[in-house]
């Protein structure tokens, strides 16, 4: 029998862990990839990113893999600091599947890309047989328009700098984990799938902004891992300003699930020089950003990720080797 670290495992497509060390032990040697961040720019301060989506249930409260599938794109390129403009779409369909239910996907997909201000430009489709597939899986490439001068990353990143979220986390995981397993919550719980390009453009109009990530597979805890694993600064969480709904705060509860690792389709982390008030200002008065907060700040005294708790203590907040749900994105 194959060992896990010889064969694909659901964990290498969570987004933690495995999904790291895949990209840096196949992908990143063999294709040698300009960079590792969602999406990358290419020349004209044009930026390119490409995702795939493999949600079920393909509906559910709040969005369905078509929105889903366009707004996971917008945000890669958003997060980049870049205006989308194009996007491409590549269907894989699976024999059975009920054309209304592809109409479905593709009209709200249509409605997503209109409303954001972002064509779809091409496409294509592939069929294949029955029990070969889930229905639907969309793959989808998108292209954005970085704004002269403009500069963002993790080397960008200091002591000192302070982590803004512009919402409420793991609500897109929990509507997932209620439709898939039928947990009969009612109301049922809401994804925050959500185009970001919009907030993002007004976080920008401020100076001070430093990175930007959307907190999709693995949560804010693995953007989190993700940067003290880049730039060997450590990030310390506060416990007490973390935004959580309290209804997934319960489902978190009864499941054993903890918020912070857990997929967001319509929230970002955004990492500012120290005095960040006039951003988290920004995110308050912008739709998406109701219920934003100072959650944390990154620090050359500790190593790792950690969440300063009520008491005063701090546990460490560890990358996982795998996501705690998988197939939501």
């Amino acid at each position: 029998m194959k060992e896990h670290n010889d064969i694909i495992t659901l964990a290498h497509g969570a987004g933690a862990r495995r999904t790291s060390a895949l990209i840096d032990e196949v992908f990143q040697p063999v294709l040698q990839l300009p960079t590792q961040d969602d999406g990358a720019e290419i020349d004209h301060r044009l930026v390119v990113t490409t995702d795939a989506f493999v949600v079920r249930p393909l509906l559910f409260p709040g969005g369905d893999i078509g929105k889903l599938a366009v707004c996971g794109v917008i945000n890669d390129i958003a997060v980049q600091g870049a205006t989308p403009r194009w996007l491409t779409a590549c269907f894989i369909l699976e024999e059975g599947l009920p054309i209304e239910t592809l109409r479905q996907v593709v009209e709200s997909m249509a409605r997503t890309a209109r409303a954001a201000g972002v064509q779809v430009v091409a496409g294509d489709t592939k069929v294949v047989e029955r029990g070969h597939g889930d229905g639907i899986f969309i793959s989808m490439t998108g292209i954005g328009q970085l704004p002269p001068k403009l500069e963002l990353g993790v080397g960008r990143i200091c002591h000192g700098d302070q982590i803004l979220l512009n919402g409420t986390l793991g609500d897109h995981a929990v509507a997932i984990a209620n439709a898939r397993e039928g947990l009969g919550l009612d109301p049922p719980p809401q994804s925050d799938c959500a185009p970001l390009h919009t907030l993002t453009a007004a976080l920008l109009s401020a100076p001070g902004v430093v990175f930007m990530r959307d907190a999709t597979r693995g949560g804010l805890a693995t953007v989190c891992n993700e940067v003290a694993d880049a730039t060997g600064l450590g990030i310390v969480l506060d416990e007490t300003q973390l935004p959580v709904n309290p209804r997934t705060a319960h489902v978190c509860e009864l499941l054993g699930l903890d918020p912070l690792y857990l997929a967001n389709e319509g929230k970002l982390a955004a990492i500012c020089r120290p005095d960040a008030t006039a951003h988290l200002e920004l995110m308050k008065q912008h739709p998406l950003g109701a219920n934003a907060a100072a959650v944390g700040t990154v620090s050359d005294q500790v190593r790792g990720v950690w969440v300063r708790t009520a008491i005063g203590g701090l546990r460490p907040l560890p990358m996982l080797d795998a996501d705690m749900l998988p197939r939501i994105c």
